[in-house]
């Protein structure tokens, strides 16, 4: 009667704060590794890449096209595609530097 009265009245024992976060916050940690630091990594470098363009370069951009970059203006270049077209894009379209020549070796 005496061991009935201990259990009904023991309250049951709280688990420790840290394990209940713990899975959450492994979970954030794949996430950050797999998913937010990759991405951010490539937009860094997407970024330089972008403000390293100037004028001569040869770039493919995000429609597929190649051309030799014949001027540049703020966030916006002109692009030669031939030698009688000339177009102008952003400059954050841009998703390839090619090696000088490639654009005459085609």
């Amino acid at each position: 009667m005496v061991l009935l009265s201990i259990l009904a009245t023991a309250t049951p024992a709280q688990p420790n704060a840290f394990l209940q976060f713990l899975p959450m916050v492994a979970i954030f940690a794949i996430f950050y590794f797999l998913l937010i630091r990759p991405q951010s990594k490539r937009a860094k470098e997407h970024k330089a890449m972008v403000e390293a363009l100037k004028v001569g370069t040869e770039v493919i951009f995000a429609g597929g096209l190649m051309g030799k970059i014949k001027k540049i203006e703020g966030e916006y270049a002109i692009v030669s595609l031939n030698n009688q077209t000339e177009v102008k894009i952003q400059r954050a379209s841009v998703i390839s530097v090619l090696p000088t020549g490639t654009i005459d070796a085609i």
